[in-house]
Order: C-alpha cells, then structure tokens, then sequence
C-alpha cells in the first residue's frame, strides 16, 4: 500500500533531481578537506545563515552535540528548554559524552526562553556550582507546537548571552521553515549566535545530514570534535551533492507544506472527538488530541489510521502531530481528513 505518510518529514525520500545529483557528484576525501562537493555545499550553508564557515555531519543530533562541545569543557553548564530537542531526543550525549551539565528551564508557550528565566538559570561564581558556558534555542521548536522565533527575540537573547559572557548555540533543525513563515531570509533568524544547525533530511528532502556553522575558529574546533565522534567521512559528496539541491530547490517551496498544514487543519478542526492545540500549525506541524468522549487510545486511532493508507504520530496517550513535506499532495491531505472521520465514526 502507498501511505500518506504523516508522522513526520524525516521520511521524506531524495527526490529525482537529487539522485540525479548525486550520481554525477564529483568527490574527494573530506577529512583532508579535499571534496569539492561537500566543500560548496558548506559554503552555500554558511552563507545562507550569515556565518563564516561550515561543516557537513551525518545528523542534527551530531551537529548539536558537536557544537556543544565546541562550546563547553567537561563539567560546564547549558541553559536549555525542558522540551528541547537536545535534552529530550539526543540520548543524553552531552552529558555521556561530553561531561556536560544541562539546566533546564521551561519554555514560554512559543517555544522561547523567558529572559528572567534564563537569568534565574545564570550559575553565580560558586566553587560549589558548574560554570554556565551556553544558551541552546530551538527554531522551529517541535515539542512547542512547530513554533518559529522571531529575529527580534533571537537578537535580544543573543546581546542578553554577548552581555554576561555566554554564548547562543540555535539547534535550527527545521530553520527555514522558521524563516519561510515570517517570510524572511535564514539569516535574519541567526543574527548573532555563535553557532547554528540545520537539517538537510526533513522537509528540504536530502537523504542523510545536516551542517553546522559559525566562525572559522568555531568550526576549526568543531571539525576535531566531529572527528572524535566518527562522524569524519571520506567520499561523502554524493551525499552533499543532494544537499546542494536541498538548498537551491526545496527551501522556495516550503510555503506550500505550511499551506497543506493549514488545510489538514481546517478539515480536522470540522471531525467531531478532535481537538486541535491554539494556534496550530505555526508550521508544518499540527498537533491535536482526542476528545474526553472518544474511547480510543492515540495509538488504536492510529492503527485504524493506518489499515486506511495513512500515517500518524503517536506523541502521547491522546496525543498526535501530524507533518506536512513534499511528499504530502492536495490528495494526501484529504485523504487523511477522510481516514480520521472514519476511524472515529
């Protein structure tokens, strides 16, 4: 059966112009910094973000934790969001791997990190205490509902962190999605933070990775850390040459996954025993929950969901989020509207 496949962009395939690409990919090895491919598509990342330079990893999850030890020395703390990816999803690698202490404070509804909160959060110079060294945001921020930050905010948390010393680490994982909902350029939205991550693989449609950037020490650092973590690749332009497409093809057509978002929502929002989160989508992402009258788990609805041709994600016991990508048409969506009131009728 061909699904509607909805539980989130990271199953977004390549798509032909990208296997195209990557066949024809000139290559090199990368740990001597000698493949064209892979060095373009850094060049192109940075300056999309209005960074110095970048490095290609395998993932997100690597160029956070990447970046976080570029940052950090054992025992050094983090401020981060409790619903954060990197404290959430990452497998605790900072800590494991890095000796890294996290502090974690709790988002305002938007996903944004309160001021007072983060200052609150500030270790004060205490023998007795880790040494504060980073700030972590999230743009778009996932667990928040696929909410975007604005310029303004990332700017004032930026001179906030600039002002006492510390520095702004932006997992960006789906950055442009973020930039595309506020219609302004990537690099509005990273305007003064020390080093910033996006992904290639979800909703831009690349099969493997994400880059990393920020200055040219930064990354220097960074690409020692990433060889310790194994992420050093050889030939990896016939990934990066996908990457390159990524960036000139698929960050313009955003728009039209948050135009899908916005109808799955308007027809969800009709279902009776669905309830949808305020506001949502911000995004690509929808969130909504079961209604108290409806006897059915998250999970049974899925399954039901699922023997009708779509995919759902399952986030809580009543819970869902549900993830517009180009792999998702017009048809898709009703058809997914369609299977949710049968599976409560």
């Amino acid at each position: 059966m061909d699904y509607v496949d909805l539980r989130s962009d990271t199953v977004t395939h390549p798509t032909p112009e990208m296997r195209e690409a990557m066949a024809k990919a000139v290559v090199g090895d990368d740990v001597y910094g000698e493949d064209p491919t892979v060095n373009r598509l850094q060049e192109m990342a940075a300056a999309m973000v209005g960074q110095e330079a970048g490095l290609f990893v395998p993932s997100g999850t690597m160029g956070n934790l990447t970046a976080i030890l570029a940052h950090c020395g054992r025992g050094d703390e983090i401020i981060v969001g409790k619903r954060a990816h990197t404290f959430l999803y990452e497998a605790g690698g900072v800590s494991a791997l890095g000796g890294v202490h996290s502090n974690q404070i709790m988002e305002q509804p938007d996903g944004s990190l309160a001021l007072e909160d983060i200052q609150a959060a500030i270790r004060a110079d205490d023998v007795h205490q880790p040494v504060t060294r980073l700030i972590c945001l999230e743009n778009t921020h996932n667990r928040c509902g696929g909410t975007f930050q604005t310029p303004a905010y990332t700017r004032r948390v930026c001179d906030f962190a600039h002002e006492r010393g510390l520095k702004v680490h932006l997992d960006g994982a789906r950055l442009f999605n973020a930039a595309t909902a506020q219609g302004v350029p990537a690099r509005d939205l990273t305007e003064g933070v020390d080093s910033v991550t996006f992904c290639l693989s979800k909703g831009l449609c690349a099969p493997v990775g994400s880059v990393l950037c920020g200055s040219r020490e930064f990354i220097a650092r960074a690409r020692r850390i990433r060889k310790q973590l194994g992420g050093g690749m050889r030939q990896v332009g016939v990934l990066a040459a996908a990457g390159i497409v990524a960036l000139e093809k698929m960050v313009g057509r955003l728009g039209e996954d948050h135009a899908r978002a916005r109808r799955l929502a308007e027809g969800l929002r009709a279902i009776r025993g669905l309830v949808l989160d305020e506001g949502t989508p911000a995004t690509n992402m929808v969130f909504l929950s079961l209604a108290e009258e409806v006897p059915f788990t998250a999970r049974e609805v899925a399954e039901k969901m699922k023997s009708l041709g779509v995919l759902v994600g399952v986030v809580g016991e009543r819970r869902f989020r549900l993830v517009t990508h180009y792999w998702v048409d017009d048809e898709g969506v009703e058809k997914a509207i369609e299977a949710f009131q049968e599976a409560l009728a």
